[in-house]
């Protein structure tokens, strides 16, 4: 029983990274250094947890401005921020981050990482008597946690190719308080349980996938367009 949860938790994490790979064709990343940003999202689930206990503990708010301030705050600002911590602290200087795919790459093993924990915590420990929630959160919390990583990265290589420090600054601010507003809106949806909201949650989701992966194709291209450069 344990080791199908196990096994459910863990897949779409797993499925999702490797796509990703893939998906870096012309200057693939080194293994190591993907696998260690992994991880270390992976580990930043206890920093998360612990930073989220204690805004928990100081939240004052009730009714639906304690569901915002969980949904942007405890959830949306402090995961995002983390996430986006490891691909600044391992990446982010590395050589090998030398186009603008790369950010996105980063971005979304970092985060996967960290979903991959979150969803062993909540299939396989909180929830296990209900395995549907493995497949609810294979569905829907770990694509999104890879949909907001994209939208991180995107701002991160602008950043980290930005002309100018002024433009670097706003586009690294960008890369962590974007992210976690979409991360936001999503939990609040979610959370706030109210009918119209929840009629708006599929729209959303198709949104966050249609501009995503416009901004995944756009630095795919560039990728591409730089490898055939250097083959001519």
């Amino acid at each position: 029983m344990y080791l199908r949860l196990l096994v459910i938790a863990i897949a779409p994490g797993i499925a999702f990274a490797l796509a990703a790979y893939l998906t870096d064709r012309f200057d693939r990343e080194p293994l190591p250094l993907l696998t260690k940003v992994f991880i270390l999202g992976a580990l930043s689930v206890l920093p998360v947890s612990i930073a989220e206990q204690f805004l928990v503990s100081t939240n004052l708010f009730t009714g639906l401005f304690n569901i915002m301030f969980v949904s942007f705050i405890v959830a949306g600002l402090t995961e995002e921020y983390f996430k986006r911590l490891v691909v600044l602290k391992i990446a982010y200087n590395n050589t090998a981050f030398n186009e603008k795919l790369d950010g996105i790459i980063y971005s979304i093993f970092a985060a996967l990482g960290f979903a991959t924990i979150e969803n062993i915590l909540y299939v396989v420990i909180r929830f296990s008597a209900n395995p549907y929630i493995g497949y609810y959160r294979g569905l829907l919390s770990v694509p999104g946690h890879m949909l907001f990583a994209i939208t991180m990265g995107y701002y991160l290589s602008l950043a980290k190719f930005a002309p100018n420090n002024n433009e670097k600054r706003t586009f690294l601010r960008k890369s962590l308080t974007v992210p976690a507003l979409l991360h936001g809106i999503f939990d609040f949806i979610l959370m706030a349980e109210i009918p119209l909201l929840l009629a708006l949650f599929v729209p959303y989701v198709i949104y966050l996938w249609v501009v995503n992966l416009k901004k995944l194709r756009l630095y795919y291209n560039e990728s591409k367009l730089a490898a055939h450069h250097s083959e001519s």
